[in-house]
C-alpha cells in the first residue's frame, strides 16, 4: 500500500457512458482510462452493473461511469434491471457519451434511448464508435438527427480520436460540471468475495441503501469490480462489489476467467475484505478458496455469515470451524440482507478491524511480548545453538509487518514462526489481520 494522503482529489464533474448492447462501451472506457479495468468480450452484454473510475487528462480529473448495454424492449428481468440503471446514471452525471455503432447506423434501439435521453435534460455528446479509419467519418453524419450537435467519430478499440475526445470532455465539463471530491488514501477500502449467490450484491445493496447492484438469483450476475464510496459516522468506506469466485479450474476462460480476475485486482487494493458465506449452506470449499484470496492479497478479512435468517446452524456451529480452517482467525458476524440484521453494525466493525490493519504496536510494548514468548515457549535449537529474539519492531502498516532479529535465522523452525505470528496476533487482538513476520539476522 501506498503512503497515505490527505489531499483529496478534485473532479470535474460525472460523465456517464451509456448505449444500445454491444457497441463498445467498455472497450472505449477501457481507452479512455488507459486500463483494462472493464470486461471487454465479444458476447453482447457483457457490462450489466455500473461502475466508476476516475480519468485523468491533461492534469484534470472525472469520474467515468460505465453501464450496462440498454435494450428498452428486451423483456427478461436482468436487462430492465441494467436499463433501470443506465438511467440512475443518466441522471446523475454532469455530461453523457451516448456511443453508437457507426458501422451499424441507427438502430430502433437508438432512437428509443436517444428519447430517454433528450427527457433527462443531461448535456449529451454521440461517440459514433468503430471508426477504424479517418476515410469513414462520413459514417457519423447520420447520427445528427438525434439532435445533439455533432457526432464525434472515434474508434476505441484502435484510438483513433481517444485524445480530441478527451480535450472535448474536459472542457465541457468545465462548462456544466458540479464538481465533487474523490476519497483519499485514508478511505477504508472494502472488498466484497464470495462464491457466487451467496449474497453479495444484496449486502452491497443493503449497505449503501439502494439498488446500486442487480440484485438476482442468477448466479454470475455481477461480472465487473464496482466502486462505491459510502459515508458512515464521519469514516469513509469504498465498497468494492465483485464477481462470485467460482472453483479453481485447470482452464478457465472467456468472460468468467476475466470477471474472477478482476475480483483479484479488487482484493489487492483493498484493506479490508468481507468473505460472505451462505449460512444455510454451511462453510465449504469455495468459502475457503475466497478467505485465502483474501489472505493472499494481504487484507484484513472479515467472515459475513449471510442469509443467517434461513440458516438451521449455530454460532457453536461456526467459531470452532472458522478458527480451524482459516489460518488468519477472522472476526465473523451474522447478516441477513433481507431483514437488514447485522447490517448497521457491520461497518462499525469494518471500521474497528481497519484501524487494527493500519495501527502500529509500541516498540517497547512488542520487545516486553516478546521476552515473555521466550519464557513461554522453549526456543528451537541444533546442537548447542538455540533461537534467540533479540528485539522486534513494526516497519510498516496497511497491513502490519514487523521484522524480529535473532541470533540465527537458520534455527528458526516453520512450526515456531507461525506459533510466534499466532501470538502476536492473540496478544494485540489482530484476529483476522495478515500479519508479516520478517527474522532477520543480526549483523
Amino acid at each position: 500500500m501506498s503512503e497515505l494522503t490527505t489531499e483529496p482529489e478534485h473532479l470535474l464533474g460525472t460523465v456517464a457512458i451509456v448505449g444500445f448492447p454491444n457497441v463498445g462501451k467498455s472497450t472505449l472506457i477501457n481507452r479512455l482510462t488507459a486500463s483494462r479495468a472493464a470486461v471487454v468480450h465479444e458476447t453482447q452484454g457483457t457490462t450489466r452493473d455500473r461502475k466508476e473510475l476516475i480519468c485523468e487528462w491533461s492534469g484534470s480529473k472525472f469520474l467515468l461511469v460505465d453501464t450496462g448495454g440498454v435494450d428498452i424492449a428486451a423483456s427478461d428481468s436482468i436487462t430492465r434491471s441494467i436499463a433501470d440503471q443506465a438511467r440512475v446514471a443518466v441522471a446523475d452525471a454532469d455530461l453523457v457519451l451516448f456511443v453508437v455503432d457507426a458501422k451499424a447506423g441507427i438502430t430502433p434501439g437508438d432512437e428509443e434511448l436517444a428519447e430517454i435521453l433528450r427527457l433527462s435534460h443531461t448535456p449529451v455528446m454521440v461517440i459514433a464508435n468503430k471508426i477504424d479509419d479517418p476515410s469513414q467519418e462520413a459514417l457519423a453524419l447520420e447520427f445528427h438527427r438525434f439532435g445533439f450537435g455533432d457526432p464525434f467519430p472515434l474508434s476505441g478499440l484502435h484510438g483513433l480520436g481517444s485524445g480530441d475526445l478527451l480535450d472535448l470532455i474536459v472542457a465541457r465539463l468545465e462548462e456544466v460540471g458540479s464538481g465533487r471530491v474523490a476519497p483519499t488514501d485514508e478511505a477504508i477500502r472494502v472488498a466484497i468475495l464470495g462464491r457466487p449467490n451467496v449474497g453479495k450484491s444484496s449486502l452491497f445493496n443493503k449497505l449503501i441503501g439502494s439498488e446500486r447492484s442487480i440484485v438476482s438469483e442468477i448466479p454470475g450476475t455481477t461480472r465487473d469490480a464496482i466502486d462505491t464510496v459510502v459515508e458512515r459516522d464521519g469514516r469513509t468506506f469504498v465498497l468494492v462489489d465483485t464477481a462470485g469466485l467460482r472453483r479453481k479450474r485447470k482452464q478457465r476462460q472467456g468472460i468468467d476467467y476475466y470477471s474472477e480476475l478482476r475480483a483479484l485486482e479488487a482484493a489487492k487494493r483493498a484493506d479490508v475484505a468481507l468473505v460472505l458465506i451462505d449460512a444455510s449452506q454451511g462453510i465449504v470449499e469455495g468459502d475457503l478458496n475466497a478467505a485465502d484470496i483474501a489472505r493472499k492479497s494481504q487484507c484484513s478479512t472479515l467472515v459475513v455469515l449471510s442469509k443467517w435468517d434461513i440458516s438451521e446452524v449455530t454460532i457453536e456451529d461456526v467459531r470452532p470451524e472458522l478458527q480451524r480452517r482459516l489460518r488468519q482467525r477472522p472476526p465473523f458476524i451474522t447478516t441477513s440482507a433481507e431483514s437488514g440484521r447485522g447490517v448497521t453494525r457491520l461497518l462499525e466493525v469494518v471500521a474497528t478491524l481497519y484501524d487494527k490493519h493500519a495501527g502500529r504496536i509500541p516498540t517497547p510494548e512488542l520487545n516486553r511480548f516478546l521476552v515473555e514468548l521466550k519464557e513461554s515457549r522453549q526456543p528451537p535449537s541444533k546442537g548447542q545453538k538455540r533461537l534467540n529474539m533479540l528485539y522486534g519492531a513494526q516497519v510498516s502498516t496497511r497491513p502490519p509487518r514487523i521484522r524480529i532479529t535473532v541470533n540465527d535465522t537458520s534455527l528458526i523452525t516453520r512450526d515456531y514462526g507461525y506459533w510466534v505470528e499466532n501470538q502476536i496476533r492473540d496478544r494485540f487482538e489482530l484476529e483476522g489481520v495478515p500479519v508479516a513476520i520478517d527474522f532477520r539476522r543480526r549483523s
